[in-house]
């Protein structure tokens, strides 16, 4: 029984460092940027839903603050609806891919 308690512990814990080890592949975000460049690829674009809005150009912000601003949308910390939207439709590897591929912008 303690070598059963044992292996289960030690495969919880391999399935927690391999969710914690999601490397972000801008390549891979390539395919997956185009619900983000339709605001946020425009200078000077305001969205005008739920109010006006200066849209944040986002290339070249570092990969954690990316990922840190996308998983505040997902737990409602941030409110903007769409952005929200968006955010709850995206997986730990979209989030880490995108944040990869916008950090790497100018």
């Amino acid at each position: 029984m303690k070598k059963l308690f044992a292996l289960c512990a030690l495969a919880g814990v391999a399935n927690l460092a391999a969710a914690a080890e999601i490397v972000g592949d801008a390549k891979r975000a390539e395919h997956k940027v185009e619900m983000c460049i339709g605001c946020h690829g425009i200078p000077g674009y305001k969205t005008a839903f739920p109010e006006v809005y200066q849209v944040p150009m986002i290339g070249g912000q570092t990969a954690k603050y990316i990922e840190n601003s996308l998983r505040a949308y997902q737990k409602g910390e941030r409110k903007h609806p769409t952005m929200r939207g968006i955010a709850a439709s995206l997986t730990d590897e979209d989030i880490a891919d995108l944040a990869a591929y916008y950090s790497q912008q100018k």
